[in-house]
């Protein structure tokens, strides 16, 4: 082994073209250390440096025959490692921008189905409201908010006075408020307990 240290980059790589396995030890003693801490440097991160550094060798072994330097080794190797450096940096980028992205949409879905749910109670407050309201004033706030009918409408309809139609809306929607009024001041305390 002693002999292949003596060796130039240039005869490893042909001993290397030529399955020799301790011309490979050779080329990993020399360069593996400084590849490993120019990629350390880039990454932040020790162990994707070794990974990176991992599969940089594994190609070269694999490759081997096919290989072509047309610079000296090391600059061939350090060019490999940058260019493996770049992809790894632009998969991290994209998989931040992509979990960041994520993570918005998620609070955007859980806000809208809270949102939802508070809606859903909030209707369901308003029917328990109405449902104490005298049948025909339930069923003129009915015609007016949810069949959106206009006063005169309803009074053609139930064969009222427009005037009728007009108080007992305004009855309907008097109850009501009084009923939102309760919720909100019942959910300001509840929201200053928490």
């Amino acid at each position: 082994m002693a002999a292949y240290t003596k060796f130039t980059d240039e005869q490893l790589v042909i001993l290397l073209k030529k399955d020799d396995p301790q011309a490979f030890t050779e080329i990993y003693s020399r360069y593996a250390e400084s590849l490993a801490g120019f990629a350390a440097s880039k990454l932040y991160s020790l162990d994707d440096a070794r990974d990176i550094l991992h599969d940089i060798f594994v190609k070269l072994w694999e490759n081997r025959e096919e290989l072509h330097i047309t610079s000296n080794l090391q600059s061939y190797l350090f060019t490999v490692i940058r260019h493996r450096i770049i992809d790894k940096i632009r998969k991290n980028i994209t998989r931040e921008e992509y979990a960041a992205v994520r993570q918005s949409l998620n609070a955007v879905y859980q806000d809208s189905i809270e949102k939802g749910l508070e809606a859903r109670e909030l209707q369901q407050t308003i029917e328990k409201s109405l449902d104490q309201l005298p049948p025909r004033v339930k069923e003129i706030y009915k015609l007016s908010r949810e069949q959106e009918l206009s006063n005169r409408e309803i009074a053609e309809k139930l064969n009222l006075s427009e005037q009728t139609v007009k108080n007992q809306l305004s009855a309907a929607l008097k109850h009501l408020r009084k009923t939102l009024t309760v919720l909100l001041i019942f959910a300001a305390v509840l929201a200053r307990l928490l």
